[in-house]
């Protein structure tokens, strides 16, 4: 653990020097350039700002019902935080998201040990995944009909003990008003190698600076109809896919985040909360081609925001910010427990270990590909 922290805060000092104290990325950055910046992409009152450090997405700016703009993901206010931060906040995650039973797996014959940073477990990629690795801009767009940026990363072989060699892209978009489109792709080089990739924004609708110190109230809709049950202890898939019906993971008529929390029998780890994979319904089956379909919708009733989640994976985790605790964010504000959620469109937990879930192998030229497209109301 030493060793992690210590590596950690060696890469805010070189992210604090590449970024020249200021934190911004200059306006004119050519692709290609590996300097760590904040690069921002504006459609009318609609904004975002990413950094090619983990690929994080650190700000969404948008209007509610009466127009009053506001940051609607919690985050840090500089790059150097994001380094040093344990709580993923918007970053890309990767080689293959949420967790693996006992950091291995075997494929084709040969058992790979991974970085253990979850009890027994590698969560996220493990202690240095994508979402903690410098990123390489290849585009920019700051206006005009469709602001974008494209970046990547190349995932060498045996990194945090994922075989082969990985090349990764990732495009944040602004299609349209109110629309922000997430396209990530990866090709697998030399080597079989399962891959699962996540985007993991902490979404408070109310906004993150709004006053609102939970997102209990927030209602939610899921579109599953079944899920993954977990052991308690190790949050690690049984391998079984159960009904919603009658549990307190039915989302599918929507209700308000926190209905079921209090009192009721659902593992979030330490505290209780949701920290659960939803089987979308609708999803493809292995081998055919995956396409967009409704995934969620969240509204805030105070506000009047709304946000539709649409993708094209089998699954997506359903997080309540359970062991959020006394993190200081942007504005040196303090995040507590259900401050936000998170609705990370993915492959199933653990899949390389259960041959029963879809499977995320992707084998050499073989391009693995997830699209995810976040629509906002008010």
């Amino acid at each position: 653990m030493a060793r992690a922290v210590l590596t950690l805060t060696v890469l805010a000092f070189l992210c604090l020097v590449a970024l020249g104290l200021s934190g911004r990325a200059n306006a004119n950055a050519t692709a290609g350039r590996k300097m760590v910046g904040v690069y921002e992409l504006k459609k009318g009152d609609f904004s975002i700002r990413v950094t090619n450090w983990g690929a994080t997405i650190m700000s969404v700016i948008l209007p509610d019902s009466k127009g009053n703009l506001a940051d609607v993901v919690l985050g840090y206010d500089t790059v150097a935080e994001y380094v040093n931060g344990t709580a993923y906040f918007g970053g890309l995650i990767g080689r293959v998201a949420n967790r693996i039973a006992n950091a291995r797996f075997t494929l084709d014959g040969k058992t790979y040990r991974l970085f253990r940073n979850d009890g027994n477990n590698s969560l996220h990629g493990g202690h240095r995944g994508f979402s903690k690795v410098i990123w390489t801009v290849k585009e920019h767009v700051a206006g005009g009909d469709s602001p974008r940026i494209t970046l990547y990363y190349h995932s060498f072989d045996g990194e945090q003990g994922f075989p082969g060699d990985l090349d990764v892209f990732v495009t944040y978009e602004l299609p349209r008003p109110y629309v922000l489109a997430v396209r990530m792709n990866a090709t697998a080089r030399g080597k079989a190698t399962p891959v699962n990739l996540a985007h993991h924004a902490y979404w408070n609708l109310a906004g993150e600076g709004s006053g609102a110190a939970s997102v209990l109230a927030e209602t939610v809709r899921i579109h599953a109809s079944r899920y993954t049950p977990v052991d308690a202890a190790t949050l690690i898939p049984t391998g079984r896919v159960a009904p919603v019906a009658g549990t307190p993971y039915d989302f599918l008529a929507g209700a308000p985040v926190g209905a079921r929390i209090v009192g009721a029998a659902v593992p979030g780890g330490a505290v209780s909360g949701y920290d659960t994979n939803y089987a979308v319904d609708g999803a493809a089956a292995d081998g055919e081609r995956r396409r967009l379909r409704p995934v969620a919708e969240v509204r805030d009733g105070a506000t009047g925001r709304a946000m539709e989640v649409w993708a094209d994976q089998p699954g997506v985790q359903f997080y309540t910010s359970n062991g959020l605790a006394g993190v200081r964010g942007k504005g040196g504000r303090v995040y507590g427990r259900y401050g936000a959620l998170c609705l990370e469109t993915q492959g199933f937990p653990d899949a390389v270990n259960h041959p029963s879930f879809p499977s995320q192998i992707v084998r050499p030229g073989q391009v693995y590909e997830h699209n995810m497209v976040f629509k906002f109301t008010f």
